[in-house]
């Protein structure tokens, strides 16, 4: 009997990689504060999670070689389109990064990183229960 081990994680192992990629771009903005012209940016969850379940309304990146970082035939690689955040009170050198939002968004983000690896565990503890059936 075999087990379709993409049924059974359901749409955990993909928010997974998407709060992975938000956490980048969420620090990125953050190392960016203070660069004079720099475009805070953001990844809209729920668009990029269904994208990840919809392969064809996946965005592609360019690449020359199959092997380039952040190739979208990379292993891992998740669909989802990089949004500019719109500022509340933009700085005079063209900054849109507010510190404080970002970290907020940072910390929600990291909480809800956390959870769904709580949600992955308890599958997999789930499955090696059945497998070993102790």
């Amino acid at each position: 009997m075999t087990i379709d081990l993409d049924a059974h994680l359901g749409v955990h192992a993909q928010a997974l990689a998407v709060r992975s990629k938000r956490t980048e771009v969420l620090a990125a903005n953050l190392a960016n504060a203070d660069t004079p012209g720099y475009r805070a940016r953001d990844i809209d969850f729920r668009s990029a999670l269904a994208a990840a379940g919809d392969a064809t309304r996946s965005v592609r990146l360019a690449t020359t070689h199959r092997a380039h970082v952040g190739g979208a035939d990379a292993p891992g690689a998740v669909p989802f389109e990089l949004k500019y955040r719109t500022p509340l009170a933009p700085s005079v050198d063209g900054n849109t990064v507010d510190a404080q939002l970002e970290q907020a968004a940072f910390a929600e983000n990291s909480v809800r990183y956390q959870a769904t690896l709580s949600f992955l565990s308890a599958k997999f503890r789930g499955l090696m229960t059945a497998i070993t059936g102790q």
